[in-house]
């Protein structure tokens, strides 16, 4: 019976053709679901370069803190650029020479890593290759003449943000601000301004504050683009003020300072504790 139900299917071409279609699919498909790209979308990367990367480049406005990014999909291989979007400081680690010599290009400011998922690192390069002539950048309207005076209250903390958020000078150092000059936690921002290009750049910097540390802490409290303006030109002012030589022996002075007072606390609080031990001990002595 089976060899007649065979027999009759082998008369039937269509039954044979399903077959085939049916093993083909069942060997291909694992195939291509491995070896599909990430989703592209030219209109999510135009968003995100928006969002991520307007604060250090342009397409076709110039360079300011990293390299004019009009044509990159032209001078880089599409699979390296990826890479580079995708994990920057990985690729510095390596000591890839093209991360290297960006690097160096770049007044020594490594691009950061921007936390993004392969289709966002996809969507970035399909608009990388193709940003339209809307995505040009133009030349940029004239910035508003800032108030260093106001910006120093920012960065210290004297001044509130109006968002509430943290003052710069918790994380960041930078010259004019006395011996301590802020905190090390985030980098000096004393070269600030002629890093990242004078004025079009750290207007665009403090307006995205593109990074993954700096993101997560301004997203829901962003800097009013008058405090950017007033930050800006105290980063500016700073950028010319020089942290004298005598710094380093006056925290070492006041280090010095701060140990040898807590000895002298410690002495007049331990001081008559040990006293009493004495005695007691004498008299158990004596007993």
């Amino acid at each position: 019976m089976a060899y007649q139900s065979v027999h009759r299917a082998a008369r039937q071409p269509w039954i044979w053709a399903l077959l085939i279609a049916l093993l083909a699919l069942a060997l291909a498909g694992p195939a291509m679901l491995f070896a599909a790209p990430p989703e592209q979308s030219a209109g999510e990367g135009e968003t995100l370069f928006q969002a991520k990367c307007v604060a250090c480049h342009t397409i076709g406005g110039g360079a300011l803190v990293g390299p004019d990014l009009a044509g990159v999909a032209d001078r880089r291989d599409a699979a390296w650029l990826s890479q580079w979007i995708l994990a920057p400081d990985k690729m510095l680690a390596a000591n890839d020479p093209i991360a290297v010599q960006l690097l160096q290009e770049s007044n020594n400011v490594p691009m950061p890593n921007l936390a993004l998922s392969e289709a966002e690192v996809a969507s970035l390069v399909a608009f990388l290759a193709n940003p339209g002539a809307d995505a040009v950048t133009q030349p940029a309207a004239p910035l508003a003449t800032g108030d260093a005076a106001h910006g120093r209250a920012l960065f210290t903390g004297s001044s509130r943000l109006e968002n509430g958020g943290p003052p710069c000078m918790t994380c960041h150092s930078i010259a004019g601000l006395g011996a301590l000059g802020g905190g090390a936690l985030g980098v000096d921002l004393t070269k600030a301004y002629e890093t990242y290009g004078g004025d079009a750049g750290l207007a665009a910097f403090l307006n995205t504050l593109p990074t993954v540390t700096m993101n997560a802490v301004w997203s829901s409290q962003p800097l009013t683009p008058a405090e950017q303006d007033d930050l800006r030109a105290f980063m500016q002012e700073a950028s010319f003020a020089e942290r004298p030589p005598q710094t380093v022996w006056l925290l070492a002075l006041l280090a010095a300072a701060g140990v040898a007072l807590l000895l002298l606390l410690a002495q007049l609080i331990w001081r008559k504790r040990l006293v009493s031990v004495r005695k007691t001990m004498v008299q158990r002595a004596r007993a």
